[in-house]
């Protein structure tokens, strides 16, 4: 394209024709983000949520599966799930998560760019994020308290669809009908509301660059391949000197710069400077406050198609852009690994989601080690502590399937148990047959037990192995 402007001028209309800024493709990306996230805890499959971690009734609902606290085995997949996903997609994009779908820049975006510019029209231009409104003027500090009123209404909202992922919002409308009841859940909604408000109208970027640890992970995560806001310097110039951190500006005029690098293209126009959220000059290089907005690539695409030439600021990677090493490889060992432990770990927690128990039940053994019955009779008594982890009511009964000489003799009829309800039932296992021939000491006998709901005894049943105790000879005869 660059070659075909050199040989022919063209407008920067015409330059710029069917070009889409990542702006835009990052305002449709902020608007998935926002319906998923609003609307993931409405969803529900068989009156089940698709995501919900409530403390309330102690359950988590993954994907319309109910689980029991008792239960979350399934969370320290979700966890790797959430870092590694992190992991391999810093590896990647780089702050990729920060500049498309991170809430924070989502929320600032909305208050600094929609409510305040577009909206008031505190700010001049979205383009200049470095130029602070002229707060001394009156009409200004009226617009200031009225972004922050509606602003504060939005944290509320934001702070209502957070909770909904702990209270599903069917609960949590039923409570603030009862708000004295319920005090401690709108202290949290509260809270968070709060902090919202301090956050984005006062924090703004701040929080970014000094409180989100995400920034400092970045740093051991990058590689060459890793595609991020890059400043090409060999087209642009060296407008800063020396290394790392401690690298100086030494121009601000193309004058100055061309002086010393006639081919420089850099115009020094600023303009991926004032259009920068985090305040950083991407011609600096690598730097940690940098969350991919790619603002500075729409800036410097603008800046340079009026010399009909391709932007100086690419979303590539130093490999490419900055050493000229060639492509950029996205399919590189350390990316191959990231994803594919990512979906081990996804398997995995599908098919151990898949084995989900529909009740609980946990065997204890009685105080007393056996009773012996004259006739050679043997008991040994259990504490059996249910739980239905389903939905609806089921009546459960249970019997022994490796040993046809013990027997069930308590209790007799089988046990009702509401959805999400616990029952202890104290129950007695008896053998009138010998178990063992032992004079020196007791014996442990490996017993299964098999407990079922009866109207959906092929879907809800699970097995338990316990320990039948049969007194020695000389115990059997007292």
């Amino acid at each position: 394209m660059e070659a075909t402007a050199q040989k022919k001028k063209v407008s920067k209309k015409e330059y710029l024709k069917g070009w889409i800024p990542y702006s835009v493709k990052r305002y449709w990306a902020y608007l998935i983000a926002t319906i998923v996230g609003v609307g993931m805890p409405w969803i529900t499959i068989n009156g089940n949520h698709l995501f919900l971690l409530s403390f309330d009734h102690k359950k988590l609902h993954l994907a319309g599966t109910v689980f029991d606290m008792q239960e979350l085995y399934l969370m320290p997949f979700l966890l790797m799930l959430l870092f590694l996903g992190i992991f391999a997609v810093t590896a990647v994009g780089g702050r990729a998560w920060c500049g498309w779908a991170c809430p924070q820049t989502i929320f600032r975006v909305i208050y600094r760019d929609l409510i305040e510019t577009k909206i008031l029209g505190l700010r001049k231009r979205i383009s200049n994020k470095q130029k602070e409104p002229d707060m001394s003027k009156t009409e200004n500090k009226v617009k200031k308290v009225v972004a922050i009123l509606m602003w504060s209404v939005l944290s509320l909202v934001a702070a209502a669809n957070f909770m909904w992922y702990f209270v599903p919002p069917e609960d949590f409308f039923a409570y603030l009908a009862n708000p004295m009841e319920h005090m401690v859940l709108l202290g949290f909604v509260g809270g968070l509301a709060a902090f919202l408000i301090v956050d984005v109208v006062f924090l703004k970027e701040d929080f970014c660059v000094f409180i989100c640890p995400y920034s400092r992970v970045q740093s051991v995560l990058y590689d060459e391949d890793t595609i991020m806001a890059v400043y090409d310097p060999k087209r642009g110039g060296e407008i800063y000197q020396g290394h790392g951190n401690d690298r100086q500006k030494m121009y601000t005029k193309q004058k100055a710069l061309l002086e010393v690098e006639p081919g420089a293209e850099c115009t020094t126009c600023e303009s991926c400077v004032t259009v920068c959220p985090t305040h950083i000059d991407i011609r600096k290089g690598l730097q940690l406050e940098c969350i991919n907005c790619l603002e500075c690539v729409d800036a410097c695409t603008e800046v340079m198609a009026a010399f009909g030439k391709e932007s100086l600021v690419r979303w590539s990677s130093e490999k490419e852009a900055v050493r000229y090493e060639g492509k950029t490889k996205y399919l590189r060992g350390k990316v191959i690994a990231y994803f594919t432990v990512l979906a081990i770990v996804l398997v995995s927690l599908f098919v151990m989601g898949s084995k989900k128990e529909h009740m609980l039940l946990n065997i204890n053994k009685g105080t007393r080690l056996y009773k012996t019955i004259p006739g050679g009779v043997v008991q040994n008594d259990y504490l059996f502590l249910f739980q239905n982890t389903d939905s609806k009511p089921h009546t459960y009964t249970f019997e022994v399937i490796n040993n046809d000489k013990i027997e069930i003799v308590r209790p007799k009829n089988p046990i009702k148990i509401g959805p999400g309800f616990k029952a202890k039932e104290v129950v007695i296992l008896e053998t009138k047959e010998p178990l063992a021939q032992s004079h020196d000491k007791d014996v442990s006998v490996p017993v299964k037990i098999k407990a079922y709901a009866i109207d959906e005894k092929e879907k809800i049943v699970i097995e338990r192995d316990l320990i039948f105790t049969y007194p020695r000879l000389e115990a059997l005869k007292k």
